[in-house]
């Protein structure tokens, strides 16, 4: 087995192991117009869009 197929597969399991469940993180870039555009069809469920909606109002509120 070559050492570049073995690099590339030990890559593609980390880069496939970083993704998904984790929710965005709030910030001004997140939580700013074209930001929420982006974000917030990445969303599984409701709640949880609506939790990052919610967190985004009460940072931009302070």
């Amino acid at each position: 087995m070559s050492s570049k197929y073995i690099v590339i597969v030990a890559l593609s399991a980390t880069l496939i192991g970083c993704g998904g469940d984790g929710a965005p993180e709030i910030n001004a870039t997140n939580c700013s117009g074209a930001g929420m555009q982006a974000v917030l069809p990445t969303f599984d469920n409701e709640a949880a869009r609506q939790a990052f909606i919610d967190k985004c109002q009460s940072m931009t509120a302070k």
